[in-house]
């Protein structure tokens, strides 16, 4: 096993994930620059991937450390990153990501995963108590009063067994919506990666549309979305045809015990081009006697995927939610927007999803080779810090 280190890190990177030629050619519109953006992209990462949150933390960072520990040439401040951010394109950046997963997928990063899935949901990203770019947007309370502006953005994950990737984030500001934003985000996920890279796609109930199911269908990839009040026919005909039924089908995950109802004759709604709806419903007791309920919707037959594993799959959802958001604000600083500008605000998403990324493939994969055991990731982040000789004393709340 290699000793994980920055350096270390950043051979994988470019020679291993073959993200060369992007921090070479990576979209940068500066003109003349004095600082090579593959320098900035990358020292970004390396911050990130050290929880340095903000620019200047990044600068602070560069200041205390040699640089050749972190794989760089040259030193820049926190303006230098703003600068180049703005600049840079994010439509480079995206097809370097998808293509890195169209090649760990070659490279059966994904071998012991039952299916691939692809999840879509939407998150707030840094609150503020006032406006300061085009994409801060008012929440308000019941009464209509201005609680904060935030940025909201959808999302999109990868789950494939142990591995949860992140991929691609978009943004939407006034006048746009989760919705609307999830729709985007599919079909450039399905533009790049094909059809045929995963084998479901999971949402919320609040794209359990018409015209978004219609969409993933056209675009060949089977959905499962939750069953909420927003579909009201077709949750009160399910729970009428389950109350009375025996449970069909039990099964036991990870200590919980899941019950299991079942039916694929429900009809479609208006403009719904399914020729049936199939619903499942699943009861999951835990080990303390927690009990959750929930419903399921979906075009996938149960000659392709028995109940038991469309639950399974269904509950992946959760993954971008723990996986995905809540590492990435409270470990890699997502919450914390360093730039009020839209173009930098998506680069620095984007580049803490690629971050994230990378560390999950060098740790579960690149590390875990032979019987070397999994290392935490907790782990890791104490290791690449005492590979730049920062064991004692570090501060990484910047």
């Amino acid at each position: 096993m290699t000793a994980a280190s920055i350096i270390n890190i950043h051979r994988y990177v470019f020679y291993r994930l073959k993200l060369a030629a992007y921090f070479e050619n990576p979209g940068d519109g500066r003109i003349h620059p004095s600082i090579p953006a593959r320098d900035i992209l990358w020292g970004s990462i390396a911050a990130f991937l050290l929880r340095t949150a903000s620019a200047l933390g990044i600068e602070r960072l560069l200041k205390s450390t040699h640089v050749k520990k972190l794989g760089m040439a040259r030193r820049f401040g926190d303006d230098t990153i703003h600068g180049c951010l703005e600049r840079l394109d994010p439509s480079v950046l995206r097809a370097a990501i998808y293509s890195l997963l169209r090649r760990v997928k070659r490279g059966k990063a994904f071998k012991h995963a039952v299916e691939i899935g692809l999840v879509i949901d939407g998150t707030g990203i840094g609150k503020r108590t006032r406006k300061h770019c085009a994409l801060c947007r008012c929440k308000r309370n019941a009464a209509g009063e201005i609680l904060h502006y935030e940025h909201s953005a959808s999302a999109l994950l990868v789950v494939a067994g142990d591995l949860h990737l992140p991929l691609d984030i978009e943004a939407y500001g006034p006048g746009d919506s989760e919705y609307a934003a999830g729709g985007r985000l599919l079909d450039r996920a399905i533009a790049a990666l094909g059809s045929r890279f995963a084998d479901y796609l999971v949402v919320d109930g609040k794209f359990a549309t018409a015209p978004f199911l219609n969409r993933a269908t056209a675009l060949g990839i089977p959905v499962i979305a939750r069953l909420k009040n927003n579909l009201p026919t077709l949750k009160a005909a399910a729970e009428k045809r389950f109350a009375n039924r025996q449970v069909q089908y039990t099964f036991s995950h990870d200590g919980d015990r899941f019950q299991v109802w079942y039916a694929e004759d429900f009809e479609p709604w208006d403009g719904l081009q399914w020729s049936a709806v199939h619903v499942v419903r699943y009861r999951q007791t835990k080990p303390d006697g927690t009990v959750i309920e929930a419903e399921w919707l979906t075009n996938i037959p149960r000659r392709v995927k028995h109940p038991r594993r469309i639950v399974l799959m269904g509950k992946g959802r959760w993954s971008i939610e723990n996986q995905g958001f809540n590492d990435a604000k409270n470990r890699y600083h997502l919450e914390h927007v360093s730039h009020h500008e839209a173009n930098s605000i998506t680069m620095r998403c984007l580049l803490i999803f690629l971050a994230i990324t990378i560390e999950r493939l060098y740790r579960l994969r690149h590390l875990h080779r032979g019987t070397h055991p999994v290392m935490t990731s907790i782990d890791l982040w104490q290791a690449l810090v005492c590979s730049l000789g920062r064991c004692s004393g570090y501060d990484d709340s910047s």
